[in-house]
């Protein structure tokens, strides 16, 4: 990959045009990697339904679906709307959205926007009927379901069935379908209870036209749950080390890079950076340190501070000097990008657009 090698030249621009730290997408390996997604679930027979919290940007959800996916995924009734306002208008907000409902937010956006909204709770459901009634037009909604993550979700068969049959009760609410993340080893458990849901469905006369799946590891794992209709997947546009870690992604499939000069070199063995948890977070998502210096990469960024990064170059055989840019690969591409109003797209390691981050911070 060209972004890979040394360009001095472009990193003189980047600096001089923007400063550092800066955050620095290749649209060649983001585009690689749209199509390979893409090719993934059209070999499996699934809709492509890619999340936008790892992105936040309608150019890139228009790329997405110009490369064939159904509709996107958010998290939340804020990246959604600024979705929906840029015309795309096919979105599920994969979440119990009770803030977002009870403020009135809902209702406002399901008004112009029809949405797809989820539960795993009667609360989350009430909020929704009052808020599609507010809106004067019935809410989708799917039922999400835990076959082992332990995040949310119902755990049994019979409580998602509870809820369905709920959801029918209600004029204001319509049954949609079910919303599944399994664990990389869960996907039995969720044919088991995927299975017994499609039977209790019958019996309720109600009929599921959305079977999600997601996550970028479960890629390896397309095509095993029988009856799923799409999947959702967000990090592998942009891919990180986190990916890396999970073997569903190289070091050159990383399109997102950290521009981040070196301000300090006090110490033989140590560097500080001018990128710090204000630009990287602190989540190191289960890895060693922060970040991988494209540079450097035996220089360890062990620990920050707001605005800057602490270097160990105590194994580096060639250690960066006060002035030098260097290119980070993030631990959590997700969270890094929300903590920039920009990401600078690169071709070929030429500047050729600046991307809005338009849906960052957006928490309700």
């Amino acid at each position: 990959m060209t972004s890979f090698k040394h360009n001095t030249a472009l990193k003189d621009t980047i600096i001089e045009t923007y400063g550092t730290p800066c955050a620095v997408v290749d649209l060649d390996i983001v585009e690689q990697n749209i199509q390979r997604v893409q090719r993934l679930c059209d070999n499996a027979d699934l809709a492509n339904r890619p999340h936008i919290k790892t992105h936040k940007s309608s150019k890139l959800a228009h790329m997405q679906l110009n490369a064939g996916a159904q509709g996107i995924t958010c998290q939340k009734l804020g990246e959604a709307k600024i979705m929906a306002d840029a015309g795309i208008k096919d979105i599920i907000i994969a979440t119990n959205l009770l803030g977002a409902a009870r403020s009135g937010q809902l209702a406002a956006v399901h008004q112009h926007t029809s949405l797809k909204v989820c539960a795993d709770n009667t609360v989350a459901l009430n909020a929704y009927a009052k808020a599609a009634q507010d809106a004067n037009k019935p809410i989708q909604v799917l039922i999400e379901c835990d076959t082992g993550q332990h995040r949310a979700g119902v755990e049994t068969p019979e409580e998602a069935l509870k809820l369905a049959a709920t959801i029918k009760d209600d004029p204001m609410l319509q049954f949609e379908g079910w919303l599944f993340y399994p664990p990389l080893d869960g996907w039995p458990a969720s044919q088991v209870f995927l299975d017994k849901v499609s039977a209790g469905l019958s019996e309720l006369n109600l009929q599921a036209n959305i079977i999600s799946t997601g996550g970028t590891p479960n890629l390896v794992n397309l095509g095993k749950l029988q009856g799923a209709t799409e999947h959702r997947a967000g990090t592998c546009i942009f891919n990180d080390r986190m990916m890396i870690n999970a073997n569903v992604a190289t070091l050159e499939d990383c399109a997102l890079q950290i521009y981040t000069s070196v301000v300090s070199r006090a110490g033989k063995d140590r560097g500080i950076l001018d990128a710090g948890s204000k630009t990287f977070t602190t989540d190191t998502g289960g890895l060693n340190g922060f970040g991988y210096i494209i540079e450097y990469p035996d220089a360890h960024i062990h620990k920050f501070a707001e605005e800057h990064g602490f270097l160990d170059l105590s194994i580096c055989t060639n250690k960066p000097e006060i002035g030098d840019i260097v290119r980070v690969i993030p631990n959590h591409a997700c969270v890094c990008v929300n903590m920039f109003d920009q990401l600078i797209a690169i071709r070929g390691n030429q500047i050729v657009d600046v991307l809005p981050v338009e849906a960052r911070g957006k928490l309700v």
